[in-house]
C-alpha cells in the first residue's frame, strides 16, 4: 500500500460505499468524524503507552482495555466510512460493567473535578474531553442522515467517555492523589 496517490491532491477521497468513478468531498462532516476518531485513537494509544503492566480492573489490565478501546474506534470509523460494521451491544453492556466496578472502588462524585494528577490521569482526561467531541461529531453525522450510525456504536461512543473518566478517577485514587473541585474563583 503507498502512503500516498495524489488522487486526493483535489480535495476528495473515495469511501468503502462509494460508487465506482465517486469520489466524496474531504469537506465533508464524514471526515470531520473520521478525523475526530482518529484523533481520539491516537489519544487513547499515548495513554496505553503510559500505563504500567500491572495496572489491573478486576482481571484485566488497563492496557488491554484501552486497546480493546482503539479496536472499537477503529470499528466506529470503518462504520462511519461506510462499511458494514458497527460496535456490538455487547461491547457497550461490557463498558457499563467496567465502568460500575470502578465506581465500587472510588468515593462518589459530588461536584466537576479538577483535572491532572498524574501524567497518567491527564492523558486520559484529554481523551475524555476528545471522545466527547468525537461522540458529538458522530451524533451530528448521523442526525444529518448523511451516514446512519447504530444505535450500539453510537451508545459506545457515549459510553467511552465515562469509561475514560472512571479511568482518569482510578489511576489519581490509586496513586494517592486527592479529588479536588474547583474553587469557581472570580478573578486571578
Amino acid at each position: 500500500m503507498a502512503l500516498f496517490t495524489g488522487k486526493g491532491d483535489g480535495g476528495t477521497t473515495k469511501l468503502f460505499d462509494s460508487e465506482p468513478g465517486k469520489r466524496a468531498s474531504k469537506a465533508s462532516p464524514i471526515f470531520e468524524c473520521l478525523g475526530m476518531l482518529d484523533e481520539l485513537n491516537t489519544l487513547v494509544g499515548w495513554c496505553k503507552a503510559e500505563c504500567p503492566e500491572d495496572l489491573m480492573v478486576q482481571e484485566r489490565t488497563i492496557k488491554i482495555i484501552l486497546h480493546d478501546v482503539q479496536d472499537h474506534l477503529f470499528t466506529l470509523q470503518a462504520e462511519v466510512a461506510g462499511a458494514q460494521k458497527s460496535v456490538p451491544l455487547s461491547s457497550v453492556e461490557m463498558l457499563g460493567v467496567m465502568i460500575n466496578r470502578i465506581e465500587a472502588e472510588m468515593p462518589p462524585i459530588k461536584t466537576f473535578l479538577v483535572p491532572g494528577g498524574t501524567e497518567l490521569s491527564a492523558r486520559l482526561d484529554i481523551a475524555r474531553a476528545i471522545a466527547r467531541r468525537a461522540e458529538r461529531r458522530l451524533v451530528t453525522l448521523h442526525e444529518s442522515g448523511e451516514r446512519i450510525v447504530s444505535e450500539s456504536s453510537r451508545a459506545y461512543a457515549n459510553r467511552l467517555s465515562s469509561l475514560l473518566y472512571a479511568l482518569t478517577r482510578l489511576v489519581n485514587h490509586r496513586a494517592g492523589v486527592s479529588e479536588n473541585p474547583p474553587s469557581y474563583k472570580g478573578s486571578l
